[in-house]
């Protein structure tokens, strides 16, 4: 949950301080009081953001768990034997691991991380995101992972690649996609 707001304001982990009144607020709702002046308030997750006037007290409900972040970095993999260490890992705790092959110049590439990176705290628990930029990495990892077009995002199980979703077509229908993927493997 990220929320933004002009003034002495301060937001960490639930809790919402105001410095000027010694305000301090805590839980899963959201409660701002104004002084002297309306400030715009941004609200992460989807809440709609507001106009709260001069002296008046709100609170909302969000539906953001709270002890989860919303967002998981990637790791990156960087050659054959960091990709073999993670099916093992993988393996032990027969669970798939998810890989976005991409390239730092790539648009369609830039603009699907950080959606995964949503989907990665989606499914924390069930699967491993990994990504790698395909020019940083040796050539034998890419051949392995026959990547011709970026992005490329597979699920690989048991140590093999097992469904892969190639190229950023519409790609703002490649996260549905990589979700129903995801879905068949976990």
């Amino acid at each position: 949950m990220s929320v933004m707001v002009a003034g002495p304001h301060v937001l960490c982990s639930g809790e919402f301080l105001h410095r000027e009144h010694n305000l301090l607020l805590s839980g899963s709702s959201f409660l701002s009081f104004v002084q002297r002046r309306s400030l715009p308030v941004g609200l992460g997750n989807g809440a709609c953001g507001k106009k709260i006037g001069r002296g008046e007290i709100r609170a909302g409900a969000f539906g953001a768990d709270l002890t989860r972040p919303s967002e998981i970095e990637m790791e990156s993999i960087h050659d054959c034997d960091h990709l073999d260490k993670a099916l093992q890992r993988a393996s032990e705790l027969s669970q798939p691991i998810l890989i976005d092959w991409m390239a730092a110049w790539c648009r369609k590439c830039i603009y699907l991380k950080p959606k995964l990176e949503k989907l990665a705290a989606e499914y924390e628990d069930k699967i491993k995101f990994y990504c790698a930029d395909v020019n940083k990495v040796p050539q034998t990892l890419v051949k392995r992972g026959n990547i011709s077009k970026m992005p490329t995002i597979q699920v690989w199980k048991d140590g093999e690649m097992k469904e892969e979703i190639i190229g950023g077509h519409k790609a703002w229908l490649v996260i549905e996609e990589v979700k129903e993927m995801i879905e068949k493997f976990i």
